[in-house]
């Protein structure tokens, strides 16, 4: 599975590009580490509750302007990063039909936020991964199972807008659909991965599942302070 295909309009391929290649190889990383877990789930509760202690990329303040993006969430209003102007953001990418990976990762970004005094606290802006799964039962069945409170916001929209928000993040995502008795099942796979923004809208840190609401909590302060 690859984050992007094929190339990139002005400038040659995607992959090649400075920017893109220290994420390149994180995505990379992130997609072996999202295997590696769904196989060891029942026999590493280490591995499971998130053993990273630090980020995979960090970025200087001001090297790394987040794409902003515009789509829908839970309630039907329009999501955007420019809606938390002035306030630090957390962009994940979360497939709202998961049952085994997404909910751990929603749960240690929200273990970070009761980290922090109400006033730090970020958005959390989580881009669905499944179009199968961006129904407004879904998102709202997800807050209420999942216990992921006011701070938390989904981002859903039509598949080509999505697709769009995927690239500029790097994020690989696929679909393996199998039909069961008439019935087409899609089975998501994608990297699993949260980035820290600065209340200025850039990109400070990138982590990539597992990692810990500690050291989510430490960075959202890192990028307030700098």
């Amino acid at each position: 599975m690859s984050a992007h295909d094929g190339a990139v309009a002005g400038g040659g391929p995607w992959f090649l590009r400075p920017r893109n290649l220290i994420v390149v190889a994180a995505v990379a990383l992130g997609i072996l580490v999202a295997v590696l877990v769904a196989a060891s789930r029942s026999s590493s509760p280490a591995i499971e509750s998130g053993a990273a202690t630090e980020p995979q990329v960090r970025w200087a303040a001001g090297a790394r302007p987040a794409p902003d993006f515009s789509l829908t969430d839970q309630a039907g209003a329009p999501i955007s990063l420019a809606r938390f102007a002035g306030r630090p953001v957390i962009v994940a990418f979360i497939d709202p039909l998961c049952r085994n990976l997404c909910p751990l990762e929603a749960k240690i970004l929200v273990q970070a936020q009761a980290k922090l005094p109400p006033a730090e606290r970020a958005a959390i802006v989580a881009v669905s991964v499944n179009q199968w799964g961006n129904a407004r039962r879904y998102l709202n069945q997800d807050v209420a199972k999942w216990n992921l409170g006011s701070t938390w916001h989904w981002a859903v929209g039509p598949p080509a807008k999505l697709r769009r928000v995927w690239r500029d993040y790097q994020i690989g995502v696929a679909d393996a659909p199998k039909t069961v008795a008439g019935v087409t099942v899609h089975d998501i796979t994608h990297t699993e991965a949260s980035y820290v923004l600065d209340q200025n809208g850039n990109e400070r840190a990138l982590f990539l599942y597992p990692y810990t609401a500690a050291q989510v909590a430490s960075e959202l302060k890192r990028a307030a302070g700098a």
